[in-house]
């Protein structure tokens, strides 16, 4: 299963995600500014911008934030220009990394992820040298407790999600990225608030990482993600939930 989403559902219950509220916000606030530009400033004909408003939402993020960078976005209001990066990668033991930023300035990024991987026992790959390896998905994890498993899957199914995973800490569903909202509202009528709902990069395979090699992916997660131009971090490694619970500790 994906310890790439098992890392993100333990982080959320522990509050740890709560401690990075500032750097959720910043993020979000990127991706409304970029997603209105491309596509317009209303949520009803912009698809991308109606997901990124769903999740400033839930993150309780206010209005007046959400409305003035999608004016930002929309030349309403002035504001700094962003151009969207993916930058490939591999971690420790091989694992494959998809970075997705937003920045202002391409040559200081790609110098910080590439110092970043460096230090973590990762380097920066060639393009299209692992995105291979992944897909585009509509991704909710539901942390196990919150939600009874046949009501859940049932909701899932019928709101046209491919399958849904046990990943120790919870539960994984996935969905192709149209069936996404369908998903990620039915999840949300049985009352339950997803740990995470995103359209994710998920891997096809994953790789098996334990001790140090484990220790040292959980610190690159940590340090890319904390990346003031980092919007998205997939990464195709399997970790057992202990080892990352000792990291969060």
């Amino acid at each position: 299963m994906s310890g790439h989403s098992k890392w993100h559902t333990i982080k959320h219950k522990k509050g740890a995600a709560d401690a990075k509220r500032g750097k959720v916000f910043t993020r979000i606030i990127k991706e409304l500014t970029v997603a209105a530009r491309n596509g317009g400033g209303d949520v009803d004909s912009n698809p991308r911008l109606r997901t990124i408003v769903a999740e400033a939402k839930a993150n309780n993020m206010p209005r007046e934030n959400i409305e003035r960078a999608i004016r930002r976005g929309t030349g309403e209001e002035p504001g700094v220009t962003y151009d969207e990066v993916t930058y490939e990668g591999y971690g420790p033991g091989g694992v494959a990394l998809m970075i997705e930023t937003l920045t202002d300035n391409k040559n200081r990024t790609v110098g910080e992820i590439r110092h970043l991987l460096a230090k973590h026992a990762g380097n920066l790959a060639a393009e299209n040298s692992v995105a291979w390896m992944f897909t585009r998905k509509g991704q909710v994890v539901v942390e196990k407790g919150k939600a009874d498993e046949e009501k859940l899957l049932n909701a899932a199914l019928e709101a046209g999600a491919d399958d849904m995973n046990d990943d120790e800490s919870g539960w994984e569903i996935v969905c192709a990225p149209e069936s996404f909202e369908a998903v990620r509202d039915a999840v949300k009528a049985l009352g339950v608030e997803p740990a995470s709902a995103a359209i994710a990069m998920v891997p096809q395979n994953y790789v098996k990482l334990v001790g140090k090699e484990a220790q040292q992916m959980l610190k690159l997660m940590e340090a890319i993600e904390d990346h003031d131009d980092v919007q998205h971090l997939w990464a195709n490694f399997d970790i057992e939930e202990k080892e990352i619970e000792a990291s969060l500790a």
